[in-house]
């Protein structure tokens, strides 16, 4: 298995491969993007040529960070129990929108406030609904003769260069009152989402997909040790390589682009708060722990920090509706 990661140690950060307890790094001047932009076949060669010949250190003794700094983040809302549940949540409204079954829908997310699995997530100022999401996300890589646009499903599936782990952190009350104005979320969610532990590369899935390019592979997630939620990734709504192609219509999906699949079915807070008509099981606090693990992959595990006092809500001022400037008061 080849696991593609970035870490910190004695001082410095450091990007290459995990075998087994072992990190190896790249060559000085080589990168995680160096091997997206090399193409997935290319960077297997780099790997095998890395592991056991580089510079090695304990993986125990490095800090693991964000194994990539993404171009952008699209986040998918592709699992359909996720959507019944947290929209009751958010909007008070059962059942999912006719429309969620039309196409995929994502959003862009802020790829500036990327963490890595060990951060401290600090609670965003105003709120007090903080919220995880269950996501496995694909990291697209260079493909050749490829220009990443109006691809088909078949043509992305081969940009998928790997897979990782996608906590989407989410404010819940402020994300409540972002998408009331029907646009958003917003600071709900820009502050905070983590990736890791690494990336595993697309080729040791390939024999695991079902006939209609599913991957049933397991997603869970603890908090405080406490399972919270189980799900299959295979219960999404649309497969990956699907996901991949409809980004790409009419726009580009490029090496670093990361892609979420939404959150699994059970994966978060507020789908629970939505089916259970209550906030049970309650909203995250200072000193939390959140571990999620997806078959395959590995395991993230992060603690919540504190929350940042103040007040950052802006109220609009009343403003007329004219339509030509109005002439300055005439001088006394």
């Amino acid at each position: 298995m080849v696991k593609i990661a970035r870490w910190n140690h004695d001082g410095g950060t450091q990007s290459g491969f995990v075998d087994g307890g072992t990190c190896h790094a790249l060559p000085q001047g080589q990168d995680v993007q160096a091997l997206l932009d090399a193409g997935l076949e290319r960077a297997l060669d780099i790997a095998r040529h890395t592991i056991g010949y580089g510079p090695a250190v304990p993986l125990a003794d490095v800090q693991l960070i964000a194994p990539l700094a993404p171009a952008t983040i699209r986040d998918f809302v592709a699992f359909e129990e996720h959507v019944e549940g947290v929209r009751k949540s958010i909007d008070g409204v059962a059942g999912v929108a006719a429309e969620w079954y039309e196409a995929p829908t994502f959003y862009f997310t802020n790829p500036h406030t990327v963490t890595g699995t060990g951060a401290v997530i600090g609670i965003p100022a105003g709120c007090t609904d903080l919220d995880f999401e269950t996501e496995v996300a694909a990291v697209v890589g260079h493909v050749p003769g490829s220009d990443g646009s109006n691809l088909s499903a078949g043509e992305a599936h081969r940009h998928i260069f790997g897979y990782t782990i996608l906590n989407d952190w989410s404010a819940r009350d402020l994300q409540r009152r972002e998408m009331k104005v029907s646009l958003g979320p917003c600071k709900g969610k820009d502050f905070a989402n983590t990736l890791g532990p690494w990336i595993v590369t697309a080729d040791e899935f390939e024999d695991r997909h079902d006939a209609e390019g599913f991957l049933p592979i397991s997603m869970s997630v603890h908090v405080n040790g406490e399972q919270i939620g189980q799900d299959l990734l295979s219960n999404m709504g649309w497969p990956f390589a699907e996901l991949v192609a409809y980004a790409s219509q009419d726009s580009v999906v490029r090496p670093g682009d990361v892609l979420g699949s939404g959150t699994c079915g059970s994966g978060c807070l507020a789908e629970l708060w939505g089916r259970n008509g209550a906030q049970t099981p309650p909203p995250l606090k200072t000193g939390d722990t959140v571990r999620m693990t997806v078959e395959g992959i590995g395991t993230i595990e992060n603690t919540v920090g504190d929350r940042r006092e103040a007040s950052t809500r802006v109220a609009s001022r009343t403003r007329p509706r004219n339509r030509t400037v109005q002439p300055a008061p005439s001088a006394i």
